[in-house]
């Protein structure tokens, strides 16, 4: 719930104020992009963190490129450590 609320801004942004604005992110995907994926894959504050961050580094100055939303600690993560972790001494 939380998610869609704050994801909800964005997509307005995207569909009705940046045709207006044009395109003027140096990264790709474009931030706005980048906030929904990171608020999707890792949660509302770790995604609202890692946005705000992206944000920060996207200015004039900046090189810019490609920059991927960082993978999740979800089923993703979980897939490659398949073994089993001892909860208990021998």
């Amino acid at each position: 719930m939380i998610r869609r609320l704050l994801i909800a801004p964005i997509r307005f942004y995207r569909y009705f104020l940046s045709p207006w604005v044009g395109r003027q992110c140096r990264f790709t995907p474009t931030c706005s992009a980048y906030a929904i994926e990171a608020i999707e894959r890792h949660g509302a504050w770790r995604g609202l963190w890692l946005a705000a961050r992206r944000i920060g580094r996207c200015h004039p100055w900046s090189p810019g490129g490609y920059d991927p939303v960082p993978p999740g600690h979800g089923a993703g993560a979980q897939a490659c450590c398949a073994h089993r972790h001892r909860t208990e001494p021998d």
